[in-house]
C-alpha cells in the first residue's frame, strides 16, 4: 500500500500502482468525468499512469491553468493528426500549448491557408470522436532517432539530437506519433469544441536563419457554450483593442523611423501617464520610498556581475563599443544593478534598513518582431520600479507592505478581479536559476508566509521564478475576462551576494541585506495598454486625458467658449475647445468617440445666462447651468474619486 496525501492535507491508502483517475473514481464519479490531469509530488502526470510510492496529489481539472494547458497540448496532436491525414508528406515542427490555445508548426508539401482551416477543422471533430487513447511509450533515444530518420523528418531529428541520452518518450493518437513529455487527456473524445484562429509563418526554432514553417493556432473547449462565449469576447476585444483606441484618444503613436516597438508618446498620452506616476509617487512617499535616477547604458561588466547579460545578454540589444578598445556598454535591461550600485554608495548600518529606492525608469530589450504588440509588447519600457534592502528580520513585514500598495492600486483603478502567483524556480532544472538551494528555499517560504498572512489565495507554479529569485506575480482580469500579469514582487538573496552588499549590523560585523524587488504596474506602457482596454478608453474622471469639452454650436460663439474653457482650466479642470465648421451633432458624435466625459454645448442662449448645456457620456442631456456651477460638480466628483481610494488604503 502507499500514502496519497491531498491539497487539504488528508492521507488515503492505495494499492500501490494506482493511477491518479483511480483515485479520483474513488472519491467521486463526477471528479473522475471531470479530472483532466494530475499533480504529483509537484509534477505533472497522465491521469492514468501508475504511481508507485508515497505521494502527495492534487487532481485538476478544466478550470486549473494545466489543465487548459493539457487540454489544449492533446488538441495540438489532434490537429496533427488531421494535417497528417489532409496532406501526404507534411513535416511537424513543435506544437505546444499557449495562453489561449495551441499552434503547431508545419512544412507542408501543399500550401495551407486560411481558406483550408474549416476542412481541418471538421477532419479533427471526426478524429476526435473515434475517442483514440493518448498512448506514451519510452523508447531509447536511438530507436527515437532511427524512427523519425526513416520519416524523413529531418524536424524531430534535430530535436532528438539535443536531447539526453536516456529514454525518450512518444505519444501515440490514432495515427499520428510524436516526440513529446506529455501528459495529455486519456483519450481525444472530451474535444468537443474546435476553432482553428488563423495561420501565420514561423522560423524554425525561431531562428531567422532557418526555412519559414507555416504555424497554424488554434483553441478548443469541452463544450460549444465556451467556444461560443470565447468568440464574442474576441469580437468585444476588438472593439477595445489598446492600438485602436489609443490613436482615436491620440494617446501613443508608433514611426518606423524611430523603429519598431518603440513608443512615441503623444501629449494626451504623456500627461496620462504623468498623472499614474504622480500617483504612485504619492503612495510610495507614504511608504517611505526615495526616488533614484539613473542612466539608460551601463557597462557590460554591471550586467555581468548581476547575472542579466549570461541569461539574456543573446535576447538584448549588442553591446555599444566606445573608442576606447575593449570598452563595452549595454542599453540599460533592468533597473536593480544600478540601484545596487547607488546602495554602495556608502557605508549602511542596521539602523538605516530599510532603504527604499524607487525609479521610472526605462528600460530596453530586443524583442522579436514577430513578438511586438503595441504596448504591450515593446523594445523600450519604463518600469515603475523599486528595490527594498533589508534586514532579515524586515523582510516578511516590507513585503507584506509591497501587497498593501499592489492591492490598493488595483481596487483605485477598479481591477477587482485578480489572482496571485507565487512563482517559483523549477525543482527539476536548478540550472535556470543563480543562487543556492538555501537562499532560494528561505525567498520561497518567505513569500509563501506573507501571502498567507495577507489572506491571498494564491496558487503555485513552479518555473515560472526570475532567474534570480522567486515572486509572487499578479494575475488581473480585465472586464471582459482575459487575464494580465501586471504587478509583481520579488525576493532575492543573490544579488545582494554579487554586488557584495553589506551593512554593520548591532554586533558591529557585516551583514548582507535581502533584496526585494517591486513593480505594482509593471511597465507604464503595458499597464496602460490594459487600463485603456479594461475600461474601453472610459478612464476614471481624474485620470482622463480631457475631462470637458466645449463645443460651440456656430464660430458666432467660439469667444464665449473660449472663455469657458479658460475659467475650467483655472480651476484644474482639463477642458478643451471643438470650434470646427462642423454641425454640433457631428461634434457631439465624435467627442463621445474620444470617451470624453463631460460634453459642454454653447449657443446663443448659453451666452446670454452665462451657462452651459451639459451632456454626460453614454447618458445624453443632462440640463444647462452655470459654469461656475458646473465646475464645482466636476470638483466634487473628481474628490470622491479620490476619497474613495483614500478609503481603500
Amino acid at each position: 500500500m502507499i500514502k496519497i496525501t491531498f491539497p487539504d492535507g488528508g492521507v488515503r491508502e492505495y494499492a500501490e500502482g494506482t493511477t491518479p483517475l483511480q483515485i479520483a473514481e474513488s472519491l467521486s464519479q463526477r471528479l473522475a468525468q471531470e479530472v483532466i490531469v494530475a499533480t504529483v509530488n509537484g509534477e505533472t502526470w497522465d491521469i492514468q499512469k501508475p504511481i508507485k510510492e508515497d505521494a502527495s496529489i492534487k487532481l485538476l481539472k478544466w478550470d486549473d491553468n494545466e489543465g487548459k494547458r493539457t487540454f489544449w497540448h492533446t488538441s495540438s496532436h489532434l490537429m496533427a493528426e488531421a494535417l497528417q491525414e489532409l496532406y501526404p508528406g507534411i513535416k511537424f515542427g513543435i506544437g505546444p500549448s499557449i495562453e489561449n490555445g495551441f499552434y503547431y508548426d508545419v512544412d507542408s508539401p501543399t500550401p495551407i491557408t486560411e481558406a483550408d482551416l474549416p476542412k481541418i477543422e471538421e477532419k479533427m471533430r471526426q478524429l476526435a470522436a473515434n475517442k483514440s487513447p493518448l498512448v506514451r511509450r519510452e523508447i531509447p533515444k536511438a530507436e527515437a532517432l532511427e524512427t523519425f530518420t526513416k520519416k524523413g523528418d529531418q524536424y524531430k531529428c534535430e530535436l532528438i539530437r539535443d536531447l539526453e541520452d536516456g529514454t525518450i518518450t512518444f505519444y501515440t493518437n490514432g495515427s499520428f506519433t510524436d516526440l513529446c513529455r506529455g501528459p495529455h487527456l486519456p483519450n481525444t473524445s472530451p474535444i468537443k469544441a474546435i476553432k482553428l484562429m488563423s495561420v501565420a509563418g514561423a522560423y524554425w526554432r525561431g531562428d531567422e536563419k532557418n526555412k519559414m514553417l507555416t504555424r497554424i493556432y488554434g483553441i478548443t473547449f469541452p463544450k460549444k457554450s465556451m467556444l461560443d462565449e470565447y468568440l464574442a469576447m474576441l469580437e468585444e476585444a476588438k472593439k477595445r483593442d489598446h492600438r485602436k483606441l489609443g490613436k482615436e484618444l491620440e494617446l501613443f503613436a508608433f514611426s518606423q523611423r524611430v523603429g519598431q516597438g518603440l513608443p512615441l508618446w503623444l501629449p494626451k498620452g504623456a500627461a496620462l501617464r504623468e498623472r499614474l506616476e504622480q500617483f504612485l509617487r504619492a503612495v510610495q512617499k507614504d511608504y517611505g520610498y526615495e526616488q533614484v535616477i539613473t542612466p539608460h547604458i551601463g557597462m557590460k561588466d554591471l550586467y555581468v556581475t548581476s547575472g542579466h547579460y549570461a541569461k539574456y545578454g543573446k535576447d538584448s540589444f549588442q553591446p555599444i563599443h566606445t573608442p576606447i578598445e575593449g570598452e563595452e556598454y549595454l542599453l540599460k535591461p533592468m533597473n536593480c544593478p544600478h540601484h545596487c550600485e547607488i546602495y554602495r554608495t556608502k557605508p549602511r548600518s542596521y539602523k538605516d534598513l530599510p532603504i527604499r529606492f524607487a525609479e521610472f525608469g526605462t528600460v530596453y530589450r530586443y524583442e522579436q518582431s514577430g513578438e511586438l504588440h503595441g504596448l504591450t509588447r515593446v523594445r523600450g519600457f519604463t518600469q515603475d520600479d523599486a528595490h527594498m534592502f533589508v534586514r532579515p528580520d524586515q523582510l516578511l513585514d516590507e513585503f507584506k507592505k509591497v501587497i498593501d500598495i499592489v492591492l490598493y492600486i488595483f481596487k483605485t483603478l477598479n481591477f477587482d478581479n485578480f489572482d496571485a502567483q507565487i512563482s517559483l524556480r523549477d525543482p527539476n532544472n536548478k540550472d535556470k536559476y543563480i543562487g543556492s538551494d538555501e537562499n532560494w528555499e528561505k525567498a520561497e517560504n518567505a513569500i509563501m508566509q506573507a501571502t498567507k498572512e495577507k489572506g491571498l489565495n494564491a496558487v503555485v507554479e513552479y518555473g515560472e521564478a526570475a532567474f534570480y529569485g522567486p515572486k509572487l506575480d499578479f494575475m488581473v482580469r480585465d472586464a471582459i475576462g482575459r487575464k494580465w500579469q501586471l504587478g509583481t514582487i520579488q525576493v532575492d538573496y543573490n544579488l545582494p551576494e554579487r554586488f557584495d552588499l553589506t551593512y554593520t549590523g548591532a554586533d558591529d560585523k557585516q551583514h548582507r541585506p535581502i533584496m526585494i524587488h517591486r513593480a505594482p504596474f509593471g511597465s507604464m506602457e503595458r499597464f496602460v495598454a490594459v487600463l485603456l482596454e479594461h475600461t474601453a478608453g472610459k478612464f476614471p474622471l481624474w485620470l482622463a486625458p480631457d475631462q470637458v469639452v466645449v463645443m460651440p454650436i456656430s464660430e458666432k460663439f467660439n469667444e464665449y467658449a473660449q472663455e469657458v474653457v479658460k475659467y475650467l482650466n483655472s480651476r484644474d479642470i482639463r477642458a478643451n475647445i471643438d470650434d470646427r465648421n462642423e454641425k454640433i451633432g457631428r461634434k457631439i458624435r465624435d467627442n463621445e468617440l474620444k470617451r470624453i466625459p463631460f460634453l459642454l454645448i454653447v449657443g446663443e442662449k448659453e451666452q446670454e445666462s452665462g451657462e452651459v448645456s451639459v451632456r454626460v457620456q453614454g447618458e445624453g442631456d443632462k440640463g444647462t447651468m452655470s459654469k461656475e456651477a458646473f465646475a464645482d460638480m466636476i470638483k466634487t466628483l473628481i474628490e470622491k474619486e479620490i476619497n474613495k481610494a483614500k478609503e481603500i488604503r
